[in-house]
């Protein structure tokens, strides 16, 4: 999934709850109300699009901080289930 995808599914997440979108992707998530909740609705957006399952560690989880590292980390995550699949 592109980068671009990636951020228009946090931003629906985030319009949807009556916050304001990501403009800046160096935004840290605390700052915008981006939370564990957001992440997993972005999560399984990305996986009914792509009718599969995404493969991740909830290690690397722990070291997202900003939009940016939202956006690596989906790419990264499906970029690795395609691999996968």
């Amino acid at each position: 999934m592109e980068r671009q995808q990636v951020l228009e599914l946090v931003n629906q997440v985030l319009t949807n709850q009556g916050k304001q979108p990501a403009n800046d992707d160096q935004t840290p998530m605390a700052e915008i109300g981006f939370r564990s909740l957001d992440f997993s609705q972005v999560a399984l957006r990305i996986e009914d699009e792509l009718e599969q399952e995404l493969n991740f560690s909830a290690a690397a989880m722990r070291r997202i901080t900003t939009i940016r590292d939202v956006i690596d980390f989906f790419v990264r995550a499906t970029q690795s289930s395609a691999d996968v699949a």
